[in-house]
């Protein structure tokens, strides 16, 4: 299949791979004079099993053993977004040197913003990247956020300002990752956007582990048990969720040792625990969206967790008179928004315009994102 290419409008390639390390997403988009965002072809590419296992691995706080290691990583990471990006090429029929630039994100290994020296660490080396493509790839887009004083998380929200934030109403977007996290646009007053806590991330994890696939299809798992209302109790009691935004936070906060550590020695139903992760982050959505945009006449809905009509059911049930939908009504691929996101910082970094949003991350003001790689 060969995309519809307007000739007229310069084409990007975002990649990304979140919390979860489900596959490298890589979209084509082209961004018109007339605003919005043109969504031309997509791809999700596969890990190689025993990286993404590292990955997991390094993202649940586990220790890299040397230096030769964080260098063998990094690159094999930049070869396999390098390997996604050709791979969408190829099967779009997009000519490289229609291409203006790649926007990488990369793959998020540790996430300390409150650490001190705060940082942040993504792997996933783009002069591989620009070398293997031929293309100027864009990337490290967080740290220069965090070296403003912010948390460099989340960045999706001023890429949902552009392109969703004109409507009359008090809305939000709501991406459900790994980690879930809000953006809320309110019709008058200042854009604000965090992390509300775990969504994909336990949920695959505790169903890998129990029925031995990565994910709950359709959230049936989830459906098939009964809500632990003393358990869910136990882990909204984590102090985390109480921290005022701006906040962010990672694998590393919410892995399955932490869920399991509220269990203690009990003997829990797996379809119950499901259920209750499943519960959790619900909660945790629907709690930040009442303290933080009481008014939210509407959220959009994107990322993996778009596909669990069981998650979207218990969102609705904590949100009456909130309507709850897919981003695709407002014209943005679901599964590829956050790609998306990524090539549309890669533009305004090449236009030197600003990337982030000060009222989300907390940096001490709007910054240029990311280092260019020349192609």
């Amino acid at each position: 299949m060969t995309a519809v290419v307007d000739p007229h409008t310069p084409l990007y390639l975002g990649l990304m791979s979140g919390t979860s390390a489900d596959g490298i997403d890589a979209a084509l988009v082209q961004f018109p004079e007339a605003g919005g965002c043109r969504f031309v072809f997509g791809h999700t590419h596969p890990w190689d099993p025993a990286l993404r296992a590292e990955l997991i691995g390094l993202g649940e706080g586990g220790a890299i053993g040397s230096l030769d290691a964080l260098g063998r990583i990094d690159a094999a990471i930049g070869i396999t977004f390098a390997e996604a990006a050709n791979a969408l090429l190829r099967l779009s029929g997009v000519e490289r040197s229609q291409v203006r630039a790649i926007g990488s994100h990369g793959q998020t290994v540790r996430h300390r913003p409150l650490a001190d020296p705060a940082f942040t660490m993504q792997l996933g080396d783009a002069n591989r990247i620009a070398e293997a493509t031929g293309i100027t790839t864009v990337a490290d887009f967080r740290r220069r956020d965090v070296a403003a004083g912010g948390h460099g998380a989340p960045l999706m929200p001023a890429f949902h300002l552009a392109m969703l934030g004109t409507a009359g109403e008090d809305r939000a977007i709501l991406n459900l990752g790994g980690i879930a996290n809000l953006t809320l646009i309110p019709r008058d007053g200042v854009p604000r956007g965090f992390d509300t806590g775990p969504a994909n991330a336990l949920m695959d994890a505790w169903c890998q582990r129990h029925r031995g696939v990565p994910f709950d299809a359709d959230g049936a798992f989830a459906a098939s048990g009964q809500v632990d209302e003393a358990l869910l109790a136990h882990w909204l009691a984590e102090p985390w969720f109480a921290l005022p935004p701006p906040k962010s936070t990672g694998r590393e906060q919410f892995h399955l040792d932490w869920a399991q550590a509220a269990m203690g020695d009990g003997q829990h139903a797996a379809a119950d625990v499901q259920a209750t992760l499943l519960e959790l982050t619900a909660a945790t959505v629907a709690d930040a969206l009442r303290a933080h945009l009481p008014g939210a006449a509407r959220v959009l809905v994107c990322g993996g967790g778009v596909r669990n009509p069981q998650l979207l059911r218990r969102l609705a049930a904590r949100l009456p008179g909130v309507v709850i939908e897919s981003s695709a009504v407002h014209g943005l691929d679901p599964d590829y928004l956050e790609a998306m996101g990524f090539a549309w910082l890669a533009q305004r970094t090449l236009d030197g315009l600003p990337g982030n949003l000060p009222s989300v991350s907390g940096a001490r003001g709007a910054r240029i994102l990311g280092a260019i790689h020349p192609a």
